[in-house]
């Protein structure tokens, strides 16, 4: 136990700053979270832009370093590049024409 009135208060002080780090830090990986398990590449380019907002504001206030945001940025960025790339590439498998589909075999 504290036995300083400055120690005290730094006790107080410290469970606040604590309780809301935690909670900033959850909305950061939250954020993320929906930006990585978005299902439509639509919806993972809106959450993007939201866990961009979420990791700027983070910074700005002093929570998470700069390039640890530029990091999370990144990785988000490529999942979602990945999200849209996999769509593509399933639209694109279902127009391609086979033989089976014209026809051809039989």
């Amino acid at each position: 136990m504290a036995h300083h009135k400055s120690a005290i208060k730094r006790i107080k002080t410290s469970k606040a700053d604590n309780l809301r780090n935690r909670r900033n830090r959850a909305l950061m990986r939250s954020a993320l979270r929906q930006v990585i398990e978005a299902a439509k590449p639509e919806d993972a380019g809106q959450n993007l832009r939201k866990a961009y907002s979420v990791l700027d504001r983070l910074v700005s206030k002093g929570i998470i370093h700069r390039r640890t945001a530029d990091r999370r940025k990144a990785l988000a960025a490529r999942r979602t590049a990945a999200i849209a790339g996999q769509a593509k590439a399933e639209a694109l498998s279902q127009t391609i024409k086979t033989p089976d589909s014209l026809g051809l075999r039989g």
